[in-house]
């Protein structure tokens, strides 16, 4: 299975994330390319399996705008009937970011294969199991 990770972080915190659901999906045997969004492309997304995107609230809750928007403004018109799994980290709020843009990859006709995966600030103990167990359930 070919798996892409394509992510934004700004403190480390969706980085890490992004790692450990690296190292859960290579426990299968799947093939994964991490990738930072401003170095990744649309065939990131179209090209492979699955893809795993990743991105922390930012301002109001909203995905990151100077790169992370624009990538996925890049991939949203390609998504239809791609399978796609969300990831992100937050400091506040209640995950609102993440249902909006969950709905947004949904609208825009991607399989979303697993419920979107959120963690309080950096993941660790517990979290950064979750982190394991995403990547490895869902390569």
């Amino acid at each position: 299975m070919k798996v892409s990770i394509v992510y934004w972080s700004g403190t480390g915190n969706t980085e890490t994330m992004a790692k450990l659901i690296q190292e859960g999906a290579a426990s299968t045997g799947a093939e994964v390319v991490l990738k930072e969004a401003a170095k990744a492309n649309v065939a990131d997304v179209t090209d492979v399996d699955v893809a795993f995107l990743g991105c922390p609230s930012m301002g109001s809750e909203e995905l990151e705008d100077s790169e992370f928007e624009p990538f996925i403004a890049s991939v949203e018109g390609k998504v239809n009937g791609k399978k796609l799994a969300l990831f992100g980290s937050y400091g506040w709020g209640d995950g609102q970011w993440m249902r909006d843009w969950t709905d947004r990859m949904k609208k825009a006709g991607a399989v979303l294969i697993a419920e979107s995966l959120i963690v309080n600030e950096a993941p660790s103990g517990d979290d950064a199991e979750k982190c394991k167990s995403f990547g490895k359930s869902i390569a």
